[in-house]
């Protein structure tokens, strides 16, 4: 995003945040005609750095943009969201790949443990309701932001980012409405890290592409 007034580029970027905190939980929904007066009202901001966030989730691929017309949500079909896992899953089983072969630092390994004992805590209530669902996504978002860490890659993680910014492809949504399908996401988190910690990081690239192509098509 290059803003002419460097000064403007903190709240701009936090207002491109805020926004698209809004598509990822709905809030926003594709094709969606963008109000740009009552989005800067709900956010208290002035209309520069508003328009300044929204160019910039244009040139994320989230916005569409037409003279006269301004801003829609974009409208992601099936397909798009599929091309989206499919890159999701390659990338996040690279990511485990580095991880596993630099080593976890004790920091990323108490972090990928706390995560995993939170997810088997949902998995041992035996229910699925929105309270569970919740402790999941707190748990499983976790899990997957500290193994991209882990992976000491920065071109990495911000390729990935721009994929899990693509709503039906983000770490938030969950695609888990029973427990068994929860024991089964947490159950594949627990042989990752294991096979992270045992250095295998072929078994924990493929065990990680799985895992995500798993969710895609459970969809």
């Amino acid at each position: 995003m290059d803003l002419p007034d460097r000064a403007l580029r903190p709240r701009a970027i936090a207002v491109a945040d805020a926004l698209r905190e809004r598509m990822l939980d709905g809030a926003l929904r594709d094709g969606e005609k963008l109000n740009e007066t009552r989005l800067a009202d709900a956010l208290g901001v002035s209309r520069t750095p508003l328009r300044a966030a929204l160019h910039a989730l244009a040139a994320e691929g989230l916005l569409e943009y037409a003279p006269n017309r301004g801003f829609t949500v974009r409208d992601f079909s099936t397909e798009l969201i599929d091309e989206a896992f499919e890159i999701r899953a390659a990338l996040e089983g690279l990511a485990c790949r580095f991880a596993a072969r630099r080593g976890l630092d004790a920091s990323s390994r108490a972090s990928l443990e706390t995560a995993l004992a939170q997810g088997e805590a949902v998995v041992a209530t035996g229910q699925c309701g929105p309270a569970e669902l919740e402790r999941y996504r707190t748990a499983n978002v976790a899990f997957h932001e500290t193994l991209l860490h882990a992976a000491q890659n920065r071109q990495l993680a911000d390729t990935l980012r721009l994929v899990l910014n693509r709503p039906g492809a983000s770490l938030r949504r969950i695609v888990a409405f029973t427990p068994d399908q929860i024991r089964q996401r947490v159950d594949d988190h627990r042989r990752i890290l294991e096979a992270i910690l045992s250095q295998d990081y072929g078994r924990a690239e493929l065990l990680m592409r799985d895992h995500v192509s798993g969710i895609r098509t459970a969809r």
